[in-house]
């Protein structure tokens, strides 16, 4: 395949990893409003935390330039790539798809010949309205099956590979995918993007659904004096359940399930349903239930170890620890937080406490989601649900 003039539009995990996937084999330019990511990638640093990334960036030879100026990213571009952040919008009961409205009209100003590919989670049907709005057929959803802090990895050796319309585009564009994979004979799906947008909200939900299994499973197990260490290992041992997604958490979250299963529940508004909002609200009830935990023992201080919701990961947002922690600082509980990552001296009003000694000796209970051999000298004070010490 001879080389494209390829345009990613957005700097986070999806965009990110897709540029530097893509730039080994064509010419790349990424596209950001945050003039400080455009310079980080010039300077041949990664915008976020993913080691894969980062040795790519460093060791491969990449035809990859960064970039504020929309017009002369869109103006020559093959195929152009959307993977802006849409995020959920309760007012409104569906994901708040702004900006990858205003991309798809900025990029047709200029060039409506180029592929564009979203990459961008949006609702069932998004994708279908943006072709006829546009009345451009060349406008496809491709969903990303990623987890931050391997997100490259993921994108050389791919679970599948689904690309929305069966045009002659779309094949190229999957090819493109496969191309730039290490892995070989990748799956590969084209589907009508509407189905190809179901398959990215249906997967993600079921992820979530095995999450809260596991959680709800971990509360029965604590409430009734149990060892769910045992219970889990022989659930699993059927080749039918499997290991994955079974080390008890607060909840789960991040970039994406918290979203993907409410947009899939506003998918079901006309639809009989019970399973899909019980998934939705099991990651309420398992934020209680865990804070009911914490505030049984009657701790004075609270201290919160991490923020981000996995290991490897610098995503605060939407992280099941923070919901954890709301709930015990409503109870008027002083909380302290122990997270280099964080520049700010307090963090929604609370002390961030950057010696790990201090924290240790200060907080009566100290709140970990995972497991840290730092905090073995105080594991009579540790609570975590971390049974398998994995993500």
């Amino acid at each position: 395949m001879s080389p494209l003039n390829i345009t990613v539009v957005g700097c986070g995990y999806v965009g990110m990893s897709l540029s530097v996937l893509l730039a080994k084999y064509h010419n790349v330019v990424a596209l950001d409003t945050d003039a400080d990511r455009v310079h980080r990638i010039n300077e041949g640093y990664s915008t976020v935390a993913d080691p894969g990334i980062e040795q790519y960036l460093a060791q491969e030879q990449l035809t990859l330039t960064a970039t504020t100026d929309a017009a002369q990213a869109y103006s020559a571009a093959d195929t152009i790539i959307i993977a802006t952040p849409t995020n959920y919008d309760p007012d409104t009961n569906r994901f708040d798809t702004s900006s990858v409205d205003s991309v798809i009209a900025n990029i047709l100003q200029v060039n409506q010949q180029a592929l564009v590919v979203i990459k961008s989670t949006v609702p069932v049907g998004y994708t279908l309205s943006m072709q006829q709005q546009h009345q451009n057929s060349n406008i496809v959803f491709s969903p990303e099956f990623l987890r931050e802090g391997q997100a490259l990895e993921d994108n050389l050796h791919p679970s599948r590979v689904i690309v929305g319309n069966e045009s002659p585009h779309s094949v190229e564009f999957c090819e493109l995918l496969k191309q730039c994979a290490k892995k070989k004979d990748v799956e590969t799906r084209l589907m009508p993007s509407t189905e190809a947008e179901a398959v990215k909200l249906f997967a993600n939900t079921y992820l979530a659904m095995r999450v809260s299994f596991f959680n709800e499973l971990d509360s029965y197990a604590l409430t009734q004096g149990l060892d769910t260490r045992q219970i889990i290992d022989g659930v699993c041992l059927d080749a039918r359940i499997g290991k994955n997604y079974n080390n008890p958490s607060f909840g789960y979250g991040g970039y994406c399930l918290p979203k993907d299963t409410k947009q899939l529940l506003a998918n079901y508004e006309k639809v009989p349903q019970t399973l899909i909002k019980a998934i939705v609200d099991s990651n309420t009830t398992r934020k209680d239930f865990v804070a009911e935990q914490i505030l049984k023992q009657k701790p004075a201080v609270v201290g919160f170890y991490g923020l981000a919701m996995k290991q490897g990961s610098d995503n605060f947002r939407f992280s099941a620890i923070q919901g954890i922690m709301k709930r015990i600082k409503a109870k008027g509980i002083e909380v302290i937080i122990y997270e280099p990552g964080l520049a700010a001296e307090r963090f929604f009003g609370s002390f961030v406490c950057r010696d790990l000694g201090e924290f240790k000796a200060r907080a009566d209970i100290i709140v970990a989601n995972r497991g840290a051999s730092q905090l073995a000298d105080v594991s009579e004070k540790l609570f975590t649900r971390d049974i398998f010490g994995d993500n």
